[in-house]
């Protein structure tokens, strides 16, 4: 990495970092804020949730061509103060199409952020320093959630909107820091992606979604990200809750233990686990969180059996978020990079945008499927979910195969560069120069 592009990554991770920090401040407060605060009832507040979704599904599709033909500087600071705007408004909102306006706004905006930022680390770095890219961005990103959610939640009082007012206030002033930052980045050219399949070549040469379905390794990443974030991601907050409260009989407080463990580990985690994850195969990396999210849901199923009582179910809970972390740190560094290894040097943005759209659509259906089975159907659930898991491993395996040895595994382009660099001079040796 040059100095330039160096202190062009670090502007980028900083201005990551400060949106984190300030959706932090909010997201664990929404549906408090929108059903109790502004008193527009449950209805309205999963409306909103809803929304949030449902305005990711409708930008993401065009993000990406958008990305590669402008860039994503500007689509970024364009997606920033969308999301400033929309976080304004929805701390100023009392009814209910203001509220459901601000929602359409604050999402769409926060969703586009997610591929040009991808697209940002892809052009601010080269294959080798790649991983370690992604892997602070996500280690920056749930420190400044949780840094951002502990702060918030001293300000906060349900007695007083005033206090969520301030919260959004703070949201949106993190995303104009964010546009700032960003307006202020200087980017080098988009990168060329070595070592590219054959398929690639193709897709580059006829563009857009076509060229996208066509690439077989691309379309097998994204059935593999959608089962990753539909097993783990999309259940957090919905049918692994629900299974904890109804099945384990924990208090509604060990969820927060839960997901402050979860988050801890990952950012403890992070930096040890990245130097295991870049010596190792990423198809393999990702088959063995498919592992460790199977023990993860085993384990959960321990809590909802009873035994030990309401502090061991409590533990063994707190535990599975744990284990879900270090699954997530294996992941950061692994899944986002190859995305970018994958896509033809034009279409990085489409990739990122493509991948993106599949996250959104897990997160949706997730919480839908999770939810009543958590509730209701509390072993199915548990044997529904270790069975996703265990898809994981199987998927990452087949996904192997069709990745060049370089795309499943970059340091060994570093090593190949580092015999070709020194074999010259063992030939002059023996040449007698």
């Amino acid at each position: 990495m040059t100095k330039a592009t160096g202190a062009t990554m670090r502007r980028i991770q900083a201005g990551n970092a400060l949106s984190a920090f300030g959706l932090g401040f909010t997201v664990p407060y929404l549906y408090v804020y929108v059903a109790q605060v502004r008193e527009l009832g449950a209805s309205t507040a999963g409306a909103v949730l809803a929304v949030f979704a449902l305005a990711a599904l409708v930008v993401l599709p065009f993000t990406g061509r958008v990305i590669d033909r402008r860039g994503p500087l500007p689509v970024l600071v364009v997606a920033a103060l969308l999301a400033s705007g929309g976080a304004l408004a929805m701390g100023l909102a009392g009814s209910v199409p203001a509220v459901v306006l601000s929602a359409a706004l604050l999402g769409a905006g926060t969703a586009v952020m997610q591929p040009a930022l991808a697209t940002m680390i892809v052009w601010g770095s080269v294959p080798s320093t790649r991983t370690r890219a992604f892997a602070t961005q996500f280690f920056l990103q749930n420190l400044g959630l949780g840094v951002g959610g502990l702060i918030g939640g001293q300000i906060v009082d349900e007695s007083r909107p005033g206090s969520f007012t301030l919260l959004f206030s703070i949201e949106a002033a993190m995303f104009v820091v964010l546009a700032v930052v960003a307006a202020t980045v200087r980017m080098p050219q988009a990168p060329s992606i070595p070592d590219a399949m054959p398929e690639n070549t193709e897709a580059k040469a006829r563009g857009g979604l076509r060229a996208l379905l066509g690439h077989r390794a691309m379309v097998q990443l994204c059935v593999l990200g959608f089962v990753l974030f539909f097993a783990c991601y999309g259940q957090f907050e919905s049918g692994l809750a629900a299974y904890g409260t109804e099945a384990a009989g924990i208090e509604p407080a060990t969820l927060g233990y839960a997901l402050a463990a979860n988050t801890a580990v990952i950012v403890l985690a992070q930096f040890l686990v990245l130097r295991f994850v870049e010596r190792r195969r990423r198809s393999r990396v990702i088959a063995g969180v498919g592992l460790i999210w199977a023990a993860a849901w085993l384990v959960a199923g321990y809590a909802g059996l009873g035994h030990g009582g309401q502090a061991m179910a409590a533990a063994a809970f707190i535990a599975t978020y744990a284990l879900f972390g270090l699954g997530e740190a294996m992941l950061s560094p692994t899944v986002a990079p190859l995305v970018a290894d994958l896509a033809p040097e034009s279409m990085v943005g489409q990739y990122n945008s493509a991948f993106a759209l599949v996250k959104q659509l897990a997160l949706a259906v997730g919480p839908a499927v999770g939810g009543p089975m958590g509730a209701t159907l509390h072993g199915p659930y548990i044997v529904t979910f270790v069975l996703f898991s265990l898809g994981i491993s199987v998927l990452a395996l087949r996904l192997g195969r069709n990745l060049t040895a370089v795309q499943d595994q970059p340091s060994l382009a570093s090593a190949s560069r580092i015999v070709l660099r020194h074999r010259p001079e063992r030939g002059k040796a023996r040449a007698g120069v």
